[in-house]
Formats: structure tokens, sequence, C-alpha cells
């Protein structure tokens, strides 16, 4: 069910065997990512449960279970922002309906994050996805 800017990235972590390149390349995709404005870096859009500051702001169009989910993200830590980018490979795009649907953990342990990730890394992925179930449930209804 991923989308295929994931698969992107799933292909090319099996191509990066060295986990330092496979940071970097995450780290990298955070960089290429257009930073969030100032004025949206509220508590409203802040995301708890992440040991870094994380900010994601719902672009939803149309209303209901079809509406189209993508978001825009930042954070104050270049790996956060990475994971950011791929999660927004991963949900971007799909109708709300879809988004609840992604088996989030299966998808990500595709690419190995489980075992690299810090607990309070993986922690912080796991509080992001929720809220964008959420913001997606809160869409649907």
């Amino acid at each position: 069910m991923a989308q295929q800017a994931f698969e992107e990235i799933v292909e090319t972590f099996e191509f990066l065997e060295d986990w330092e390149d496979r940071y970097r390349h995450v780290i990298d995709m955070g960089k290429a990512m257009p930073p969030l404005d100032e004025s949206l870096r509220v508590p409203a859009t802040r995301v708890d449960g992440c040991a870094s500051q994380v900010w994601l702001v719902p672009e939803i169009e149309g209303q209901g279970p079809q509406a189209v989910f993508t978001f825009r993200g930042e954070s104050d830590a270049m790996i956060v922002r990475g994971l950011i980018a791929v999660l927004h490979a991963l949900y971007s795009g799909l109708d709300v309906t879809q988004v609840l649907a992604v088996d989030a953990p299966a998808e990500l342990a595709r690419l190995g994050l489980n075992e690299h990730l810090s607990s309070q890394r993986s922690n912080g992925v796991r509080a992001m996805v929720e809220r964008i179930r959420m913001l997606s449930e809160r869409a649907a209804a």
C-alpha cells in the first residue's frame, strides 16, 4: 500500500548497505524539504512525545473519507527532519481512509529503522504517526 515515493526510499536503502550511508540519505531528504514558516511552529502543530521539537501541519484537500491528505513538517534535529520526509513519502497523497489503513510499523520495518534508531527517536516516530492518524481521523469524519 506504500506510495511510490516510499518505495523509492526502500529501493535506495537496499542499495545503501551501510547504515551511515542510510542515515546520510535520510538527513539529505530532510534538508531537501522546504522549511516550515515560523508562524506555523506553534503549540497546536507541535508533536508531543518527541525528544526533538517537531511540528506537523496538515494540508487536506476535500472533505470526508475521500479527502486527500498531505502535510508539511519541521524539526530542530536533522535526522528527525529526515524522518518527517520519510513519513511524508509514506502518507502524502493518500486519501484519509487510506492513511488510516497504512501499517506504518510494518512499512517502516522494511527500512530497518527499528533496529537503528534510539528508543527516543523510535518513540518520536510513533508520536508522529499517531498525530498523522489523528489528523486523518478528524478529516474523515
